[in-house]
């Protein structure tokens, strides 16, 4: 009754929560589907409350909410993002959002440092409060535990009978939260999308190199959900890997994914978020076998070289004749972010047995200067002017496309531009042999 009591005494509406918003608030949202939708969709009345100096933090975030494209609220709201959307990436240039470049595993221990002296606000979702007084964090916990466990900080939770109870290292407690808002909104749902030829000669590819008894991480995508397809057949495999997927149900379900060979917490699949379709919700509801654990544990390298066999499985926008991968960015225009794809292939890396894979299509149907759509290889001599590497090619093990695999594992630089080139599209592997002696790549 005494926890009822405090839970009823901190429930809240949208007004009265946005009035415990401070000047100079550092505020971080929960990543993707744990931002409270309903207090995003308001954000931008906190210039009514006349608040001024606070800054956004938010990561991949489901909705485009009006204050992304407000820049008169830059006094009250700037936005910094570990990770873009659609919303963000339009709006980005207008002078009130910057990106923040982080691998996942370190991000919050260096945006921590940034909000010495201000106060820390935590936004994030919740599934309804157990008899003992504590929220589950629900469908995500990449830092909001973490924040949680800094000290001192304002916790606004948004609590719907719809959110999963998941377990993991990922329970916060009614005594240690200030504002809650009930809803009886259910989680945003992410289309599986379809599955396409490419996406299923490379899925097919990179199943060749997954033994079993295998512990692997996947992302989402149609390549992704491809990989798992091909996977039905394994044995034995285990989970590790920072977002958990239908695809990964499919694989548990089909008896592929059993965790019993994992050296690293065996019988349990571990994430730090999910995201997907009502089935996948289902799935993890009061589900014991599947851990939410913290990001800065979840993706540390040297926590993933502890499961033996690893496998990652990253995709990425394009890759030059040297291993250089771009992973989030086309040119000097910021498109997603870093994530975590180098601490994963690193980790893989590490661990015993493990490997690192790298997907993408050959090519990509791009706009020229006219407008009109032309075929580009994203396998490229050069990457574009201004963008970013992801993964460096130090770190570049496996690459896969339509067309093969090449594999770059301690290769010299004239061999790893042969076995890209051999992956290339036909059509331009004539100009990228070309552009060897032109760069000197030997």
């Amino acid at each position: 009754m005494q926890y009822e009591r405090e839970r009823q005494h901190k429930t809240m509406s949208i007004e009265n929560i946005l009035s415990t918003i401070e000047d100079n608030d550092f505020i971080v949202v929960g990543l993707g589907g744990s931002e409270p939708i309903p207090l995003m969709e308001a954000m931008h009345q906190l210039a009514a409350y006349d608040v001024k100096g606070c800054e956004l933090s938010n990561t991949l975030p489901v909705g485009n909410y009006p204050f992304f494209d407000m820049p008169a609220l830059k006094e009250t709201l700037h936005i910094n993002s570990w990770f873009f959307n659609g919303g963000l990436r339009k709006a980005h240039g207008k002078g009130h959002i910057s990106f923040q470049p982080q691998h996942l595993h370190r991000a919050l221990d260096k945006r921590l440092d940034a909000m010495t002296g201000r106060r820390k606000v935590l936004m994030a979702v919740a599934s309804p409060m157990d008899e003992h007084g504590y929220f589950s964090l629900s469908i995500g916990n990449t830092y909001e535990m973490q924040l949680i466990r800094s000290g001192n900080v304002h916790i606004i939770l948004e609590v719907s009978p719809h959110f999963p109870r998941t377990f993991g290292d990922n329970q916060v407690h009614v005594k240690d939260v200030a504002c809650i808002l009930e809803t009886t909104r259910s989680l945003p749902i992410l289309p599986a999308g379809e599955i396409s030829e490419k996406d299923e000669a490379i899925g097919a590819y990179i199943a060749e190199l997954i033994e079993d008894g295998a512990t692997i991480q996947l992302g989402i995508g149609g390549i992704p959900n491809a990989v798992a397809k091909a996977l039905k057949t394994k044995k034995n495999l285990g989970i590790h890997t920072e977002m958990f997927t239908d695809g990964m149900i499919d694989l548990i379900e089909s008896g592929a994914v059993t965790n019993k060979n994992k050296t690293l917490y065996p019988d349990k699949t571990i994430c730090t978020f999910a995201l997907g379709s009502q089935k996948l919700y289902d799935y993890i509801h009061n589900n014991p076998s599947v851990w939410f654990m913290p990001g800065r544990w979840t993706n540390d390298p040297y926590v993933i070289r502890e499961n033996d066999n690893m496998v990652s499985i990253n995709t990425t926008i394009e890759v030059d004749l040297t291993g250089q991968c771009c992973s989030e960015s086309i040119g000097y225009k910021q498109f997603s972010g870093t994530g975590g794809q180098a601490d994963t292939a690193i980790g893989a890396q590490l661990s015993r047995n493990g490997k690192s894979i790298i997907a993408l299509y050959s090519t990509a149907s791009v706009k020229n200067e006219n407008g009109e759509k032309v075929l580009t290889s994203k396998i490229v001599p050069c990457l574009k002017e201004g963008a970013v590497v992801s993964l460096t090619r130090n770190d570049v093990d496996y690459v896969v496309t339509e067309y093969g695999v090449a594999w770059l594992r301690g290769q010299s630089i004239g061999e790893r531009a042969k076995r890209l080139i051999a992956i290339a599209h036909p059509d331009f592997r004539e100009t990228l042999t070309a552009a060897v002696k032109t760069y000197c790549y030997f």
